[in-house]
């Protein structure tokens, strides 16, 4: 079994703008994941299926989350769903504010007047050893066809600023660009058009995902580049495929605003636990 526990297993699905998660408790149940696991997990056919998986575990702070993606593999920051669950977490504790630490570090959240979400992600990476990339170079523009902005987030992020954004093939440009050379851990890919001073539209191609209809940190990732470009201020709305993002680059890091959808709870069955790969 690749749960420790001898029982079913709760969860809850959420979503913030499209961008879909599972989301497990490991407060008051031990889990034990495997890299099999969360990919069947995945699977919109024969598991529940998402974007991101979620735990939600104890530590110095409110909780501790940590994110899956769905190949399985490990993912340090996950802006959508750490909005998502600090809006379950307000629920239960009646609260309208608190924080949550994930493996980027302390990311304080509040509720908003008109019910949406923020979250402070941190500050972000710009120096190429933090990313990281393979070797010593100017981030505002990296040597790619292009000329894509690098940033960290907590994961990487190589945007591309492009004249439409909806004219790219985004399936085959993200996944091009996900495994390039310069990004040792891979990337997550961004095409962006400018249309305002203070509104950019954004694409996105997740890391050990795919295309998705919404991504908070790259969100992040994306203000940044283009204040760093000079293209708008540090208060900038995205518009993504599943809706839009306010994203504000501050003194104290860069706070995320947006909707949160708990969308309902469920159960993996102990015979589906149970069963091979």
């Amino acid at each position: 079994m690749s749960m420790a526990t001898d029982t079913d297993l709760p969860f809850m699905k959420m979503h913030g703008l499209g961008n879909d998660f599972v989301v497990l408790d490991a407060r008051a149940t031990a889990l034990r994941l495997t890299d099999t696991l969360v990919r069947r997990l995945a699977d919109r056919h024969r598991g529940v299926g998402f974007d991101q998986l979620a735990v939600i575990g104890t530590g110095k702070a409110d909780a501790h989350l940590t994110f899956y993606n769905s190949d399985g593999s490990v993912s340090a920051a996950c802006g959508n769903a750490t909005r998502c669950i600090a809006a379950h977490l307000m629920d239960q504790t009646g609260r309208d504010a608190l924080t949550l630490t994930t493996d980027r570090g302390l990311l304080p959240a509040r509720r908003e007047a008109d019910g949406q979400v923020s979250v402070n992600m941190g500050h972000p990476q710009t120096e190429w050893a933090e990313i990281p990339l393979a070797e010593a170079m100017d981030t505002l523009e990296i040597p790619i066809e292009g000329a894509p902005t690098a940033t960290g987030m907590g994961n990487p992020h190589c945007t591309f600023f492009v004249d439409d954004a909806e004219a790219v093939a985004l399936d085959q440009f993200g996944r091009r660009y996900e495994h390039h050379p310069l990004f040792p851990q891979r990337t997550n890919v961004q095409v962006v058009s400018l249309l305002g001073s203070d509104h950019l539209r954004m694409r996105v191609w997740e890391r050990g995902v795919g295309i998705t209809q919404a991504s908070g940190s790259s969100s992040c990732a994306t203000a940044v580049a283009a204040v760093r470009r000079g293209l708008t201020g540090r208060r900038v709305r995205v518009t993504l495929d599943g809706g839009d993002l306010l994203i504000d680059w501050r003194e104290d890091g860069v706070w995320m605003t947006g909707a949160t959808c708990h969308v309902f709870d469920g159960t993996l069955t102990r015979a589906w636990l149970e069963a091979e790969a």
